[in-house]
């Protein structure tokens, strides 16, 4: 199946497009694209949560850093400051009142604070993880790519 490239824009990217970047199909995302200081956070709690204590995790621990670094190296990341701590809240609230739980979904709803706080749109491949919120951020569905794509250099 084809995949549409995403209209150019700007936009923000959730955490899972980042460590997903290299399966996904060039030429996917275009514009002006930026990062949430929550998400850099999660890429460095992703290396660092890691257990080593298996050889074969080393492997897992180098991607995630690699990940990181590459992350780090582009992306000039927005910070959370006080307009996204206050959509936060609304958010909290909207998802509270769908009957989902906000305490599993912090970082989630951090970044999307973010985007909203900037009026820009949150790209995710986990549109479900921000049920509710409709009304308060757009999110741009990306596919997820499948098992068998090959990662691009």
């Amino acid at each position: 199946m084809a995949h549409k490239p995403i209209p150019p824009e700007r936009g923000l990217l959730d955490t899972n497009i980042l460590i997903l970047r290299r399966q996904l199909p060039a030429g996917l995302l275009r514009g002006d694209l930026a990062i949430s200081a929550v998400t850099l956070a999660e890429l460095s709690a992703g290396v660092h949560m890691v257990r080593i204590d298996h050889p074969e995790v080393l492997t897992e621990r180098a991607n995630r850093m690699a990940v990181l670094q590459l992350v780090e190296n582009e992306f000039d990341p927005i910070p959370f400051g006080q307009q996204a701590a206050r959509m936060f809240g609304r958010m909290s609230a909207a998802m509270q009142a769908s009957g989902r739980t906000p305490r599993r979904r912090l970082a989630d709803l951090m970044i999307a604070a973010t985007a909203a706080a900037e009026s820009i749109p949150l790209y995710t491949t986990n549109p479900d993880d921000f049920e509710g919120l409709e009304g308060l951020v757009a999110i741009i569905p990306v596919p997820r790519p499948s098992a068998q794509t090959t990662p691009r250099p």
